[in-house]
């Protein structure tokens, strides 16, 4: 019993103690990032790589989940026979849950993991240091770039995935379910609301915050050189998979 009661304690104190770690650097973001100069390039550089180079990915996750989506919705409503509700439930599902949420996690597994080796690759090459050297602070001139990209293309990504999403589901309900076209149309401006559509970006502000933090924070915390920079890189993509899942589910009870 006082080993198991140790074990609690000791992984408690792990995780409360790299949580104020994380909320620790978060801050700090926060104060650097209203500092002049606010480097513009860096910035356009990190959203390229973030934000459009990301857009294949989830342009093929968003088309099949759409896709999946109507064909279950078919099924399931072939039991109350009534087809009309197809289109709402998918652009629902897709606008309140599915699009944010896969889309950061597909960001998690490329954007977050390619944020800590290449930070973690600095780190353990003391590149890091040396930026410290020539006074420069490395939350400035690599945290900041990339926060801001993260939480400016992540709700941009989210309302592409939605949108992708949604005409996947309409391919479907129309080209195999049989659902006329306007019956598809007007049921999914039916469905969705501006509190549907604020939620969303709601939620993909917050993850891309999420992604990045917990990417920069996992690279700055790197070390023992290329073990550890696939250590802090697996680290980093499981523990922004699980924050996006918790954050999600307290996001829905909040504004739903």
């Amino acid at each position: 019993m006082k080993r198991f009661f140790e074990f609690i304690g000791k992984w408690t104190t792990y995780i409360l103690r790299h949580l104020g770690e994380v909320v620790i650097l978060f801050f700090r973001t926060l104060v650097w990032m209203v500092r002049p100069p606010l480097g513009l390039k860096n910035i356009t550089n990190q959203m390229i790589e973030i934000g459009i180079k990301s857009f294949p990915v989830v342009s093929l996750v968003a088309l099949c989940i759409g896709m999946v989506s109507a064909l279950q919705g078919g099924h399931a409503a072939k039991f109350v026979e009534t087809m009309g509700i197809v289109a709402g439930g998918v652009a629902l599902g897709m606008v309140r849950e599915l699009g944010p949420v896969l889309t950061a996690l597909m960001l998690a597994g490329r954007v977050g993991a390619g944020i800590t080796a290449e930070l973690g690759t600095m780190k353990v090459t003391e590149q890091i240091d040396a930026l410290e050297t020539l006074a420069t602070n490395p939350i400035k001139y690599l945290v900041v770039p990339r926060f801001i990209a993260g939480v400016i293309m992540t709700p941009i990504l989210t309302i592409y995935a939605n949108a992708i999403g949604i005409a996947g589901g309409y391919f479907i309900g129309v080209r195999k379910l049989g659902i006329g076209s306007r019956q598809y149309i007007d049921g999914t401006i039916e469905a969705l609301t501006m509190n549907d559509i604020s939620s969303a970006l709601i939620k993909a502000f917050v993850f891309g915050a999420i992604i990045t933090i917990i990417g920069c924070y996992e690279g700055f915390k790197t070390e023992g050189g290329a073990e550890g920079v696939g250590r802090a890189t697996t680290i980093s993509v499981v523990t922004s998979c699980v924050m996006i899942l918790a954050a999600d589910y307290f996001l829905t009870a909040a504004l739903f």
